[in-house]
């Protein structure tokens, strides 16, 4: 079994960030989790008297089994490189150290996407490398490129097909790694033209509802979208965003604040 605890209470201003900061620190989809609201917290009047929101999410065994199956197949390839290590007498400096666990992690990650999609039959090119720093959560994510000719196919209806994928292969190397790894897997730069789009639209629409006087309802969106949508929009002193509806059809609101 994947060692993971059953359930995690998080407490964080709003609903919507205690869901993002608690599947962030699991390392899991929403389709992963059940979602038990302890506390809807309050803004309190004129900043006064507000109280956090605080979530419970239980993991659904279902998916941990599964993802012990799919780790059963994949081959440990990490273990093959530790075989083909030759011995050497000259211990390694502080920052050679740092240079193979960094190789390490690439290397072990590549490996486990390259894995999966040979098992699915498709054949791309796989590559990994550092990303940009998350100064909120202070981590560096590892980035998994996927290339190849006619790759759509792993992208799916609204990337339903890529986070299944990102999901997986997440869960399998911090199993290997022995602890979680921020892995942002994506197809021939799918992620960065989304990201790119969502922000227009987040601009567009806040647009519209400052111009109009009324708010603007996005269309269903998975919670990485969504944060995107809140991220662009959080300094904008014209309007405020939040996320309503249930699961998988949960919307970004913009509101006019005059």
């Amino acid at each position: 079994m994947i060692d993971k605890p059953a359930s995690l209470e998080v407490i964080a201003p709003t609903i919507e960030e205690a869901l993002i900061k608690g599947l962030d620190d699991l390392g899991l989809t929403e389709d992963a989790v059940d979602v038990e609201v302890l506390d809807e917290g309050s803004r309190g009047l004129f900043g006064l008297g507000s109280r956090h929101a605080r979530i419970r999410l239980v993991i659904k065994q279902p998916i941990q089994e599964k993802s012990d199956t799919i780790k059963t197949e994949v081959a440990t390839t990490a273990e093959n490189i530790a075989d083909q290590i030759e011995p050497n007498d000259k211990p390694a400096s502080a920052p050679e150290i740092e240079k193979m666990e960094d190789d390490y992690i690439l290397l072990t990650a590549q490996d486990t996407v390259a894995e999966l999609l040979d098992k699915m039959n498709i054949r791309a090119n796989v590559t990994a490398e550092y990303g940009e720093v998350d100064e909120i959560r202070n981590r560096i994510p590892v980035h998994i490129n996927v290339t190849g000719d006619d790759l759509s196919i792993l992208i799916g209806r609204r990337a339903e097909t890529l986070n299944s994928l990102q999901f997986i292969a997440s869960l399998i190397v911090s199993k290997e790694l022995g602890k979680h790894l921020p892995l942002i897997v994506d197809v021939e730069g799918y992620r960065i033209r989304r990201e790119h789009q969502l922000r227009n639209l987040a601009q567009r629409m806040a647009d519209q509802a400052i111009k109009s006087g009324r708010r603007q309802v996005l269309e269903p969106m998975p919670a990485n979208e969504r944060r995107i949508i809140h991220i662009e929009l959080r300094d904008n002193p014209q309007v405020e965003t939040e996320s309503v509806g249930e699961e998988p059809n949960r919307k970004v609101t913009i509101i006019p604040l005059s």
